[in-house]
C-alpha cells in the first residue's frame, strides 16, 4: 500500500491471509457516484455527487488513520491523539464551499452515522477546526448544483432528508460491496412492469372466468375499467370506492399502469394494520410473486418464505425498499419520512419516482394533518412521487380546515385530490348491501351476549379490550364462538382470522365473533350480521362493509350501531369525539352518501384542539429545522406501552434459541410475531405476580397460565386503557 493511499475499509482475507484495502479515494468516488444517481431522480445529481465526494474526507486525518490501523488489527502499533471522529469534517468543508445551500448537505455528512442534527446544535458541530491531515485545497466549481424550486417551509427539511437518504444508501451499498460481496450481490434488480402489469391482467382475467355474474362483481369491474382508462401525470389522486367495491386490485391495477405512462420505478403501498397488511401482502405475492413484492413491518416473520436466499434478499430491501411493490404500515413510512435516524431514512430516496398508495386514507391521525399532508404535497411536486388516497370514507384534505376555535387551523392540501372513479350514486346501488339500524335502548354486557347468541352467524366490534373479553366471556362456549384483540399477538390473530374465514365458506357452520376494530377495516369476511358499538361514522361504515360483503344474501345485510349501560364503555378521547360528531348530524341523511361523509369530518375536524401534534410542523419550518426533535416527537401512533413474547406455540423454542445464540435480524422478526404490547400498569401486575421474566434483553411471559388459547394475555381485576383500545 503506498504511504499516501488513505484507508477506508479493509480486512484479513481468511484464505491469503493478506489485507484487503479499499482506499477512501475509491470510497468516496464510488459512493458519490451511486448518491449522484439515486438524487439524480430529482434534479439533484450534482449535490448528491458532492455528499458522496465530501462524506468521509474526515478519514484522511492523521487520527483516524492511526486508529482504523490499531483497531483492525493492520498496525497494533499505530498511536494517535485528539478525536478520531471523522463525519464532521465533510460538513465544515461544504460549510466552506456554499456559505449559503451549505445546509443541505452539510447535514445530512456531518450526521451520516448519528444522524441528522438540529440546525442550532449543526451550528456549533460545524464550528470546530479540520483535523490534521485532512486536504481541504478543494475544486469542485465544474459540478453543477441545482436547487429545486422551493414553495413551502417544508420542502427544504424534506430535500435535506432525502439528500441524507441519498448518501446514506450509497454509503451503505459501496461499503457492503467491499466487505460483503455475497450481500451485495444478493441485492435484486432488472425486474419489469409491465411484466408485472401482465401477471395482474392475468389473474383478474381469471377471477372474472371464475366469479358469478351479480351486480357486486358488475360493480368491481367497471371500476377495475374506470382504472384501466384513467390516464394523468405525476399528481395527488383519491379513489373512493364503497367497501366491497374491489380497491385493492383496482388501485394495484391503476398504480402499475400509471407508473409505466409516467415511468415511475415502483409501487408502495401503505396500510394502517397488519391485520390488513398481511392480507394485501399475501394476496399481491399470489399474483405477482414473493421475489417481487416485499411485506415490511415490524411483524413480519423472514421464517415463512423458506427460501434461503429469497428471504436474505427480502431482509437486504427492507433496509432500502429497493422492490417494484412494498407494503408496509403508515406507521414504518411516516416514522422514516420524519425520521432523522440513517436506518430509518435509508429509504426515502426509493420513494422518489414511486406510486405511493394510502389504502384506508381516512385513519390518518388527524393531530398531524398539517405535517403529513403538507410532506406529501412535496413527495409529488419536488420528487416526482404520484399519491393514491383509497378509502370507502374519503375526508375532505383540501384548502383550510378549522378546528375547535378559529385559531386551531391546518393549511390542507392546495388543490382536492383527482378522483380516478367519478362519484356515481347509481353505480354504486349494487353496493348498498347493508342497512344501518340505531338501537335506542342500551345494553349491558349481559343482554348484548343475549343478543349475540341467537344469531348462527354474526360479527360484533366494540372499543376496547376490556370490552370484547367481557362481551366475550358471557356467551355460551362453543366452537362457533371466536375473539380477537391485540391481547392476542399476531400469529394469533393471524390463525383466528384464517378459521373464521374456513368457517364462513361452509354456510352449515356458525360462526360468533367477538372483536376490537382490528377487523373493521379492510379485512375481508363476510357476515350477515353486523353489531358496532357506538363510535364515529367512518368507523360503522367501515363496519358495515364486513356485511354482506360479496351481496349473496337476498335481503340488505344488517348493522346494527349500538351502546352500553356500563360505565366506561366510552373511552374518553378520538372514539368519543367521533362519535359525539356523528351524533351531531342532521337526522334523515343518507349515511352511505358522499355529503354524509364531508358533514361527519366538519364536525370531527370542529372538536380538534390541534393540528400539529408535538409541534413537528413547526419543528420543520427552514428557521429552526429541527430534525432530531421532530423525529423524537413525531409518534404516528402514541404508545407506552411494553412489548412481551408470550408462551404460545413457537414462542417457546424462539426463546431457546435467543438464548442460545443471541437476537439476529430474522429471530427478532420472528419474535414480533409472538409479542404483545401492554400497558405499563398491566405490565407491572404480570411482573409482580412473576408471570414476566426478564431474558436478556427482552420480556417473556413465561407462565403458561397468563395467555389463554381464547382470549390472549390475562390480566386479572385489571383492563387495559385508551392507548391499547385494537
Amino acid at each position: 500500500m503506498s504511504k499516501l493511499t488513505h484507508i477506508s475499509h479493509l480486512y484479513n482475507d481468511s484464505l491469503s491471509g493478506e489485507w484487503i484495502i479499499q482506499s477512501n479515494s475509491d470510497h468516496c468516488k464510488g459512493v458519490a457516484s451511486l448518491a449522484s444517481k439515486f438524487a439524480g431522480d430529482f434534479g439533484m445529481e450534482g449535490w448528491g455527487y458532492l455528499l458522496g465526494l465530501l462524506h468521509d474526507k474526515g478519514k484522511e486525518s492523521y487520527a483516524f488513520q492511526a486508529h482504523i490501523k490499531r483497531e483492525s488489527g493492520y498496525d497494533v502499533n499505530a498511536r494517535f491523539e485528539g478525536n478520531c471522529n471523522h463525519a464532521f469534517v465533510g460538513g465544515v468543508l461544504a460549510k466552506n464551499l456554499f456559505r449559503r445551500e451549505y445546509p443541505l448537505i452539510a447535514n445530512p455528512i456531518a450526521g451520516h452515522h448519528r444522524g441528522l442534527y438540529d440546525m442550532d446544535e449543526l451550528k456549533e458541530v460545524l464550528e470546530n477546526e479540520l483535523p490534521e491531515g485532512v486536504d481541504n485545497s478543494l475544486d469542485y466549481d465544474h459540478i453543477e448544483c441545482v436547487v429545486p424550486k422551493i414553495k413551502s417551509n417544508q420542502d427544504v427539511g424534506h430535500i435535506i432528508r432525502m439528500l441524507f437518504s441519498c448518501l446514506v444508501d450509497a454509503d451503505y451499498l459501496d461499503t457492503e460491496r467491499f466487505m460483503d460481496r455475497s450481500s451485495f450481490q444478493s441485492r435484486r434488480n432488472g425486474y419489469n412492469l409491465k411484466d408485472l402489469l401482465y401477471l395482474l391482467e392475468r389473474h383478474l382475467e381469471g377471477l372474472e372466468n371464475k366469479s358469478v355474474v351479480n351486480p357486486v362483481n358488475g360493480v368491481r369491474k367497471k371500476v377495475q375499467d374506470i382504472c384501466r382508462q384513467h390516464k394523468g401525470g405525476c399528481d395527488i389522486y383519491e379513489m373512493t370506492v364503497p367497501t366491497g367495491g374491489g380497491k385493492t386490485l383496482s388501485s394495484i391495477l391503476w398504480a402499475l399502469r400509471h407508473a409505466i405512462d409516467n415511468d415511475l420505478r415502483r409501487i408502495i403501498i401503505a396500510i394502517p394494520y397488519t391485520s390488513i397488511i398481511e392480507q394485501t401482502a399475501g394476496i399481491l405475492r399470489g399474483i405477482f410473486g414473493s421475489e417481487n413484492v416485499l411485506e415490511h413491518h415490524s411483524q413480519v416473520s423472514f421464517k415463512e418464505s423458506g427460501e434461503s436466499d429469497l428471504t436474505d434478499t427480502m431482509k437486504l430491501a427492507t433496509e432500502n425498499w429497493n422492490y417494484p411493490i412494498v407494503v408496509t404500515t403508515n406507521v414504518r413510512l411516516f416514522e422514516s419520512m420524519f425520521g432523522n435516524k440513517p436506518g430509518a431514512c435509508r429509504r426515502l430516496h426509493n420513494m422518489s419516482k414511486s406510486v405511493l398508495i394510502f389504502d384506508e386514507i381516512q385513519t390518518l391521525p388527524i393531530p398531524y394533518y398539517s405535517v403529513i399532508l403538507q410532506g406529501l404535497e412535496t413527495y409529488n411536486r419536488i420528487f416526482g412521487s404520484t399519491v393514491l388516497m383509497t378509502t370507502a370514507s374519503q375526508p375532505p384534505f383540501c384548502g383550510e380546515i378549522v378546528g375547535c376555535n378559529p385559531f386551531v387551523k391546518c393549511h390542507g392540501l392546495k388543490k382536492s385530490p383527482v378522483p380516478i372513479v367519478p362519484y356515481d350514486e347509481k353505480m354504486w346501488l349494487p353496493l348498498k348491501r347493508v342497512s344501518l339500524h340505531f338501537e335506542t335502548c342500551r345494553f349491558s354486557y349481559d343482554e348484548l351476549a343475549q343478543r349475540l347468541a341467537s344469531y348462527p352467524r354474526v360479527l360484533c366490534i366494540v372499543n376496547t379490550r376490556k370490552t370484547a373479553q367481557q362481551v366475550y366471556i358471557r356467551i355460551p362456549k362453543d366452537e362457533s364462538l371466536i375473539h380477537l384483540s391485540r391481547l392476542m399477538c399476531p400469529a394469533h390473530i393471524k390463525e383466528r382470522l384464517e378459521l373464521i374465514r374456513k368457517k364462513l365458506e361452509k354456510p352449515e357452520e356458525d360462526v360468533r365473533v367477538v372483536s376490537t376494530q382490528l377487523i373493521e377495516a379492510g379485512v375481508d369476511v363476510d357476515f350477515p350480521i353486523v353489531f358496532r358499538q357506538e363510535a364515529g361514522l367512518d368507523s360503522i361504515i367501515q363496519a358495515s362493509g364486513r356485511c354482506n360483503r360479496e351481496g349473496k344474501l337476498k335481503e340488505l345485510g344488517k348493522t346494527y350501531v349500538f351502546g352500553f349501560s356500563e360505565c366506561g364503555t366510552m373511552p374518553p378521547g378520538f372514539i368519543s369525539k367521533g362519535n359525539n360528531a356523528r351524533l351531531d348530524m342532521p337526522s334523515g341523511i343518507d349515511l352511505f352518501s358522499d355529503i354524509a361523509m364531508k358533514d361527519y369530518f366538519k364536525r370531527l375536524y370542529g372538536k380538534i384542539d390541534s393540528f400539529d401534534a408535538d409541534n413537528t410542523y413547526e419543528d420543520l419550518k427552514t428557521e429552526s429545522l429541527k430534525f432530531e426533535t421532530a423525529s423524537r416527537n413525531f409518534k404516528y401512533i402514541k404508545d407506552d406501552s411494553i412489548q412481551v413474547v408470550v408462551n404460545w406455540r413457537e414462542a417457546d423454542r424462539i426463546i431457546e434459541r435467543y438464548k442460545a445464540c443471541g437476537l439476529s435480524y430474522r429471530l427478532m422478526k420472528e419474535m414480533a410475531q409472538y409479542s404483545v404490547s401492554l400497558s405499563k400498569q398491566d405490565f407491572k401486575v404480570l411482573m409482580e405476580a412473576g408471570s414476566v421474566q426478564e431474558v436478556g434483553n427482552i420480556y417473556y411471559l413465561s407462565d403458561p397460565l397468563a395467555y389463554d388459547d381464547e382470549i390472549g394475555v390475562k390480566v386479572d381485576n385489571h383492563w387495559l386503557n385508551e392507548n391499547l383500545i385494537i
